[in-house]
């Protein structure tokens, strides 16, 4: 991965790895208040030689203290040492127990050796600081006397006396919370790090690219209003919605310029991915750019088109398809533009067969004809095989990809099935996209706010086209029903 790649990673975990730089955080903290505190003294001792000869006999003396000043190091911890400042301080606690407390260090080339104690109590450990340093002094002139008596040539003298410390030296409490923020945050990145590796939802451009090259005709985003007011015309004519689905429009034109054939097909892997609103809304689009456009919605298995713009369904395509009418007697106007619906009739019991036949294929060239643009809505690759058949007479396939709704595998087996049936990929559009972050598609508009939408725009499909309320000449050419004149 390049650094894009984490960058976009940790902007899409920053709550992740900040949750869990807290946790750390606080974890350091309790930790810090948990742990008893610890007090160390420290008492240091002289090491000389007692010699009052020449200045010879005192540079050998030197360099033999310096030679024995690391053996009373080791025997510090020895219980020659400790076990007298057990029976003299009382303590409760055995000689090798007590090692674990004293520490003894002498620095190379010194004959100064230093002696540290840790204990919960300041006193105490001042206490047994002293004591071990006593001891020790005993114990060294005890074994270096002379075999035939005598006074030791090694003298160990107390420079510093050891004191009771006013500060605790463990826990550092600072340095605590600092390694617990590090590690909460290590923690974090390398979660998100992990998490991003194992999804394989599709949730933006970057994840599209990790398997397809196909050009990105553009993104909408979410809209917490879409569902209630899915269509184009419902959204003001400034809003970043609108001027997506231009956008798309316009991409799409130039994608589709060295077609022959004006069909675009609209599809998707799943359902759920908003592939029928988006080809509404493409269709919308390319009649208020001034096209005739005709919209057919060939899911015949789950039509909706006709619940977005509130239209008669009962008489469409599979209508055509079996020949009970002409498809010109089917097309419902919608709207102010040059704007033509084919809903999907009655829902038959074989939708393959139907949009595979010479009938599906004879009714797109009339209806490419007849209009400049036709857009078609499938069903989704993935649970049947409808708009791969039907991805084979058109001169175009148009992805909807939802964001964060498709897998990788998924979106993968989409492109295989386009590619098998030899279909010609116009492009990816990807909906649901979040409005900020990594993954958001959005750009920079002014606020229009203060500008109120048209009456058009304010109107609900059916107040636009109320078919369901009062017969029309739809209906009179279909089911024979006399319109109803004012």
């Amino acid at each position: 991965m390049e650094l894009n790649d984490y960058l976009r990673i940790l902007r899409r975990n920053w709550l992740l790895i900040l949750v869990c730089a807290v946790v750390g955080l606080i974890v350091g903290a309790v930790a810090s208040f948990a742990i008893r505190p610890t007090y160390t003294a420290e008492t240091k001792l002289f090491v000389a030689i007692q010699s009052s000869g020449s200045v010879q006999d005192l540079q050998q003396g030197n360099t033999f203290t310096q030679a024995r000043v690391q053996s009373y190091v080791e025997t510090v911890a020895e219980p020659l040492v400790l076990q007298p400042v057990v029976e003299s301080l009382g303590l409760d606690i055995t000689a090798a127990e007590l090692a674990r407390k004293v520490t003894a260090t002498a620095d190379l080339n010194t004959v100064i050796i230093t002696i540290s104690v840790d204990d919960t109590s300041p006193v105490q450990a001042a206490a047994i600081a002293q004591a071990t340093a006593d001891s020790l002094v005993e114990s060294v002139g005890g074994l270096e006397s002379p075999a035939e008596g005598g006074t030791s040539p090694v003298n160990l003298t107390v420079i510093t006396p050891a004191t009771a410390p006013s500060e605790s030296s463990a826990p550092n409490t600072r340095l605590n919370i600092v390694l617990g923020l590090l590690v909460g945050l290590a923690v974090g990145v390398g979660v998100a790090v992990l998490r991003t590796m194992l999804d394989t939802r599709v949730r933006g451009e970057s994840d599209l690219r990790r398997v397809s090259d196909a050009p990105l005709l553009g993104g909408i985003s979410f809209d917490s209003d879409a569902q209630k007011k899915p269509l184009l015309t419902q959204a003001p004519a400034q809003s970043p919605r609108a001027e997506s689905f231009r956008q798309i429009r316009t991409n799409l034109q130039f994608a589709h310029v060295s077609h022959k054939s004006k069909a675009v097909l609209v599809t998707s892997s799943l359902p759920g991915e908003g592939k029928s609103t988006t080809a509404t809304n493409l269709a919308i689009a390319i009649a208020q750019g001034g096209q005739s456009v005709v919209l057919v919605d060939a899911d015949l298995r789950r039509p909706r088109v006709d619940e977005y713009l509130g239209l008669e369904r009962n008489a469409g395509l599979t209508t055509a398809l079996i020949g009970r009418a002409d498809v010109e007697d089917l097309l419902q106007p919608w709207g102010a533009d040059e704007l033509y619906i084919l809903t999907a009739g009655q829902i038959p019991p074989n939708p393959s067969e139907l949009l595979g036949s010479d009938a599906m294929k004879q009714l797109i060239t009339r209806l490419e004809q007849k209009f400049d643009a036709v857009i078609i809505d499938a069903p989704p690759l993935l649970p049947v095989t409808d708009a791969a058949v039907l991805a084979q007479q058109v001169g175009g396939v148009v992805l909807v990809i939802g964001s964060s709704k498709v897998r990788l595998p998924d979106l993968q087996k989409s492109l295989g099935n386009l590619d098998m049936v030899s279909a010609d990929l116009l492009g990816v559009v990807i909906n649901l996209l979040p409005s900020k972050g990594p993954d958001a598609y959005a750009y920079s508009y002014y606020s229009y706010d203060s500008v109120k939408p048209s009456t058009m725009d304010d109107a609900s499909p059916v107040t636009r086209r109320s078919n369901k309320d009062a017969p029309s000449d739809f209906d009179e050419r279909i089911f024979g029903v006399p319109s109803q004149t004012k």
